[in-house]
């Protein structure tokens, strides 16, 4: 995993997030393309840091002028992958090494889910691209149905 420095901004993010949910997260990012700040939380620590009703999240939204999504962490890219497309059903995730030395992610998704992994605009595979990239030097993630991934 690279070594991963916060800026002051993403610092400032952390403290805020810690002091609304009692979480502290393993991570924060902030997209400007989307507006939004991703906090990246340990393993089974999502609901809290969310609350009763997304109580949280409105809080942080509010605070911060910015959308606010939790992703819970993965120790392998396939499960950081599976995790930074939920609510999606993700069936599987494999990585296949490109010639350029680069990698790929391809994600195996229910028919019904395919959209909700792409998200309104891209969102939410462009969080996964974003996390997978920051965490296991990914280059990119495409999404499949179970009959393409044959």
């Amino acid at each position: 995993m690279p070594s991963i420095r916060l800026t002051e901004e993403e610092i400032r993010y952390v403290a805020l997030f810690e002091k609304i949910t009692g979480i502290t997260p393993r991570d924060t990012v902030i997209d400007p393309q989307y507006n939004r700040i991703i906090f990246i939380v340990d393993k089974n620590f999502a609901p809290l840091a969310v609350g009763k009703n997304g109580i949280n999240i409105r809080k942080l939204k509010e605070l911060t002028g910015k959308d606010v999504e939790v992703v819970e962490y993965g120790e392998t890219p396939e499960e950081l992958i599976k995790n930074s497309l939920y609510p999606a059903r993700v069936l599987s995730v494999k990585i296949t090494k490109l010639p350029n030395n680069g990698s790929i992610a391809i994600a195996t998704v229910h028919n019904e889910d395919k959209a909700i992994a792409i998200g309104r605009q891209g969102r939410n595979i462009n969080r996964a691209k974003l996390l997978a990239k920051r965490y296991f030097d990914i280059d990119k993630i495409k999404i499949v149905s179970p009959e393409q991934s044959q």
